[in-house]
C-alpha cells in the first residue's frame, strides 16, 4: 500500500477551513484527508482511535497521556477544528479531564458533548468551567440529575444497551450540529460502529508498546475473520503517527453477526 505523507503548511490548512464555507478542498493527500470532513453536508460522522502498536490506548492504571505523537495529536486537533460536535463518554471525562479544544492548530472549538446516561458527573470536571466552548451532556431522562454548571442536558429516554446514538445525532442535528467527531472511549466508538452511523474511521497508530491495557474499540465479536470489517484504508504518514483512513459505512454489520 502506498503511504501517504501529510505535510501541512499554514497556507493549506487556512484552505481546508475555508472548504467548510464551501470553497474547494486544496490538492494533494491533504485535501484527500480532510476535504472529505471539511466538504460533508448534511450528517456526518467521524471517529478518531489513538493507539499503540499493540492496540492500546491506556495502561491498565488508566495512563493515557502521549499515546499518540505530537502530530498525531495535531491531526486529532485538525478534525476537532473541520467538526460541530465531538463527543466522549463520562468516563472519558472522568479519567482523562479532556479539554476537547483546538488548541494545537487555528480553527473554531466544537461544541463538547458528554454521554453520562446515569448522571455520575460531579460538575466539578475541567470542562464545565473552563470557559471554552459550549457543553452539551446527554443523560437518561431516569437518572437524577446533578447541577452541571454551564452545561445544556439533555435527558433521552433509555434504550436495553443505553442511550441510542440515533438519537443523539438526531438531538444535535437540531441544534445545528451536523458534523460529528466521535473521540472515545472504546465502548462509545463501538455503539456508533455498530449502529452503522460512523461514515470514517481514523486509527493513529504510535510506535509504542504497551504490553496491556484497554483497546480502543470495542466491538461485538465475531466466530471467524470471514465476518470481520474489512475497509479498504487509506494510509497517510503524519510524521510521528501512521494514520489509517478507514470509511466504514458500506461495511457495517449489525451487533452480534
Amino acid at each position: 500500500m502506498t503511504v501517504n505523507p501529510i505535510n501541512m503548511s499554514d497556507e493549506t490548512w487556512r484552505r481546508l477551513l475555508a472548504v467548510r464555507e464551501g470553497s474547494a478542498p486544496p490538492p494533494g493527500p491533504e485535501g484527500t484527508l480532510y476535504g472529505p470532513i471539511a466538504a460533508a453536508s448534511g450528517r456526518f460522522v467521524l471517529a478518531q482511535v489513538g493507539q499503540s502498536l499493540d492496540g492500546r490506548v491506556a495502561t491498565p492504571s488508566g495512563d493515557a497521556r502521549d499515546i499518540s505523537g505530537p502530530e498525531g495529536l495535531a491531526h486529532l486537533h485538525r478534525c476537532r477544528a473541520l467538526v460541530d460536535a465531538v463527543i466522549v463518554g463520562e468516563n472519558t471525562v472522568s479519567c482523562d479531564d479532556p479539554r476537547l479544544s483546538v488548541r494545537l492548530v487555528d480553527g473554531p472549538d466544537p461544541a463538547r458533548v458528554v454521554i453520562d446516561c446515569h448522571a455520575r458527573l460531579s460538575g466539578s470536571e475541567g470542562l464545565f468551567h473552563d470557559g471554552g466552548a459550549r457543553v452539551i451532556v446527554f443523560q437518561s431522562a431516569e437518572a437524577r440529575r446533578n447541577d452541571l454548571r454551564n452545561a445544556e442536558i439533555i435527558p433521552l429516554r433509555p434504550e436495553k444497551n443505553g442511550l441510542s446514538p440515533q438519537e443523539m445525532l438526531k438531538a444535535l442535528s437540531g441544534l445545528g450540529l451536523h458534523r460529528v467527531l466521535v473521540e472515545g472511549g472504546a465502548r462509545t466508538i463501538a455503539r456508533f460502529i455498530e449502529a452503522g452511523l460512523v461514515d470514517r474511521l481514523h486509527v493513529a497508530v504510535s510506535p509504542l508498546i504497551i504490553g496491556s491495557g484497554p483497546s480502543g474499540i470495542s466491538l461485538s465479536p465475531v466466530e471467524r475473520l470471514s465476518s470481520a470489517l474489512r475497509p479498504e484504508a487509506q494510509i497517510y504518514s503524519l510524521g510521528s503517527d501512521i494514520l489509517f483512513d478507514c470509511p466504514l459505512k458500506p461495511l457495517v454489520r449489525p451487533a452480534g453477526q
